[in-house]
């Protein structure tokens, strides 16, 4: 039987926090008394959840109390992935871990030294500031499979990323291999109230999602085929006369040679390799190009098709450009960078880091467009006309998977200490016995994070991390937008948990960085952020508690006062940006990472094909599992197959299966449902289970089941397989089979 909380009681006070556990970092009001959190509330007057919270934000309280969550730090005393600590002070841990970077960097070079997150859940900045400082170029999220690689091919093409949808106007969404219905309940709200109000949505899917069950067209095709459909929306808005001529003609370069270069590429063409029909496809183009304005919501689908991804993106692209919905009412808006406060970039510190040692940087050398060569060539163009660039802690990154191999096996040079913070990477980063072969070669890792994950076994200290009711937020979608929400502490840090920014300042002044960290707390920094806006307000907490968001007044068509950023002033249909920086100026046509058209061996020995899975509730990625609360709304991993499928197998609803491609194989439940192509198969991603012994493997442990139902045990990082714009791996579209398991297998 519950307790009833008296809120009003005398002392008590109401705190703007936020949710941290997804990018929507939805406002939540915190009910606290005596640095305690005694309720917590969605925040009505918050823009993006207006009072709800999903499921997710509801467990805060279970998250900042739970017994599991790392409060101290500790330090291994026991072999490497056997779980043997010792808890020691903060001020200890770190002048020991400074002690040994210093080592390394004295006798490897600071590049020897590498740093890994995950998604947005860390004062980002921070990290990339200290490692400027320190002389490495070798940081790196799971960006590459996030909006990262779309953000700069799409700025080589218009000068910006038009991420900011102008909803509100829109007559046509796109929502292209996004599910808001499972992933973003804000999303899928507001999308659902402006439907009743005409919006028309098409959704890009294999699977017969709870957002495609909405959609006034849905359109499944063959995971890892998005290229073959977006050349053929090309080519019928072109061939078909739909095409906006008047910004073509005015505002575009390029034309003549992309219409010459897409004439081959016709739905017909593409029907065979998306598994859609020519009059499915044909449907699709003329709805997006006919409903002006209108939009292309971007998914995570796309940048995580391997091979294929950044000429996709690239295509994908110039449909906006070729129907104007660019920049205007109701269209994808080219909002550029902060002119009013701070951004990202300009924390971060680039300028501290040599010339030599961004020379460095792993995978630079194949993998130009989200590296130093691509990045320093777009922000320059981008401060031409914007002033500023955009932040180059995600989008100018060390390739992941190479630098995994370069702890294992020293190629282009040794990486002895690996930092992590805020990932998981065995659950999480591609082609897990890759990664595992690093953690476990690699001869120092630090792990920032809430929790003991299988990943944090290999680490050498742990270092706790104060969650969301525990931090100030600030949300600018990575440092690149015009616009800035900002959310409070609840309460100071529980324990000897900080804030990460704490742990970066903290080893870069025991490093002797002090004088390039002139604020000793986070709200120090986020206020100097903002202070430019010139609110009558003396720190960030006032800021917060008066104002909270800081929206620019919208002003449409830009280009028409500024241009483009790129060398024409123009939209590049024809990019020299990317000419130059050694890829097609046009998308040019490749089949998916692995399909039974290019390769029919593979094909007839794994007939099925796989993607990876998207997000899911109530997971995000590899976080909450520890919950208990959370495994009872998921409380097994399940993959989607046909009924059909199934029934030639003889396969039922609850079996476990093994799902195997040339790579590897790990085993979900079967999940029967006639909402995903016969060919099909959807695992959800990211599963491990934090009751199973976390121990290494040869140490007798199971590493907390990280190898036996993750999705990323199948996936392929071989740089044949990457995409070469960008360096991002195959997650989907893959070639795979699937078996039952043996119930003598089943744990």
């Amino acid at each position: 039987m519950s307790t009833k909380i008296d809120l009003d009681q005398e002392g008590v006070e109401v705190k703007k926090s936020a949710c941290y556990f997804c990018h929507q970092n939805c406002g939540v009001l915190a009910y606290v008394k005596d640095n305690k959190v005694l309720k917590i509330e969605g925040d009505p007057e918050f823009p993006t959840n207006q009072g709800g919270l999903c499921c997710r934000g509801n467990i805060a309280l279970k998250h900042l109390n739970h017994p599991d969550r790392v409060n101290y730090p500790l330090k291994r005393v026991g072999k490497k992935g056997e779980g043997k600590w010792e808890q020691i002070p903060w001020d200890q841990a770190i002048s020991e871990i400074a002690a040994k970077l210093s080592s390394i960097r004295e006798q490897f070079g600071a590049e020897a030294v590498a740093t890994a997150g995950g998604t947005q859940r860390t004062d980002d900045w921070a990290r990339r500031r200290f490692m400027n400082l320190f002389g490495s170029p070798n940081g790196f999220h799971n960006a590459h499979l996030c909006w990262i690689p779309t953000f700069m091919v799409e700025t080589a093409i218009y000068g910006w990323c038009p991420f900011d949808l102008d909803l509100g106007m829109s007559r046509c969404i796109v929502l292209w291999g996004q599910n808001p219905g499972a992933s973003g309940m804000p999303e899928a709200h507001h999308i659902h109230e402006l439907q009743e109000k005409g919006l028309k949505v098409i959704v890009i899917d294999p699977r017969f999602t709870e957002t495609a069950e909405k959609a006034d067209l849905w359109l499944p095709l063959r995971p890892g085929s998005d290229l073959a459909l977006a050349l053929a929306w090309l080519h019928v808005i072109i061939y078909d006369g739909l095409f906006d001529q008047e910004f073509v003609t005015e505002y575009c370069e390029g034309f003549g040679e992309l219409a010459d270069h897409v004439a081959e590429f016709s739905p017909e063409w593409a029907a065979p390799l998306t598994w859609l029909t020519p009059e499915q496809i044909r449907a699709g183009a003329h709805m997006y190009a006919m409903n002006k304005p209108g939009n292309i919501q971007w998914g995570t689908s796309v940048d995580q098709i391997g091979r294929p991804a950044g000429a996709t993106m690239h295509a994908r692209a110039l449909l906006r450009a070729l129907t104007g919905n660019l920049d205007c009412p109701g269209a994808d808006l080219l909002t550029g960078p902060s002119q009013d406060y701070l951004t990202d970039e300009e924390l971060e510190g680039n300028q501290f880091l040599p010339e030599e040692q961004k020379a460095k940087q792993i995978g630079s050398d194949r993998f130009k467009l989200v590296t130093w060569p691509g990045y320093s060539k777009i922000s320059e163009l981008t401060k031409k006309t914007w002033g500023k660039a955009p932040t180059a802690e995600w989008m100018c990154e060390a390739h992941p998977p190479s630098v995994f191999r370069a702890i294992a096996n020293s190629d282009p040079y040794p990486v002895k200490a690996l930092l992590i913070a805020a990932t998981n990477p065995l659950a999480s980063y591609g082609e897990t016995p890759v990664v595992l072969e690093a953690l476990r070669k690699v001869e120092f890792m630090v792990a920032c994070d809430y929790w003991i994950t299988p990943s944090a076994m290999f680490a050498d200290y742990i270092m706790p991390i104060a969650g969301a009711l525990e931090r100030p937020i600030i949300t600018n979608s990575y440092g690149c937008a015009d616009f800035m929400l900002a959310s409070q502490r609840a309460i100071q840090p529980m324990f000897e948990r900080r804030n990460d920014f704490n742990f970066w300042r903290d080893l870069g002044v025991a490093l002797g960085q002090e004088e390039n960290w002139p604020w000793k707390t986070v709200e120090e920094a986020y206020f100097s952020a903002i202070a430019p806006i010139g609110y009558d307000v003396e720190n960030f907490d006032e800021f917060v508690e008066r104002y909270r968001f800081h929206f620019p007044e919208r002003e449409y068509y830009k280009y028409q006062r500024q241009g483009f950023a790129t060398p024409s002033g123009k939209v590049e249909l024809y990019s020299t940006t990317l000419k130059d920086l050694g890829y097609p100026p046009l998308p040019e046509y490749v089949g998916p990472t692995e399909n039974e058209i290019d390769h029919p061996e593979l094909a007839e020995k794994f007939p099925l094909v796989l993607t990876t899975g998207g997000g899911f509730m109530p997971f995000h990625h590899s976080e909450h599992y520890q919950i208990k609360d959370m495994r009872f709304i998921k409380h097994s991993p399940y993959l989607d197959i046909n009924t059909r499928t199934a029934a030639e197998m003889d396969i039922h609803d609850g079996d476990w299966l093994w799902v195997e491609t040339a790579r590897g194989r790990m085993k979900q439940r079967a999940n029967l449902t006639e909402a995903i192509h016969p060919k099909v198969i959807y695992t959800q991603r990211c599963w491990w289970f934090p009751e199973k012994d976390m121990r290494d493997i040869p140490l007798g442990g199971e590493l907390g089941g990280a190898l036996e139902s993750n999705g990323n045990m199948l996936t392929s990082t071989a740089d044949e397989h990457c995409d070469p714009y960008s360096g991002s791996w195959a997650n989907r579209g893959l070639l795979c089979r699937v078996y039952k398991v043996d119930t003598k297998e089943v744990k």
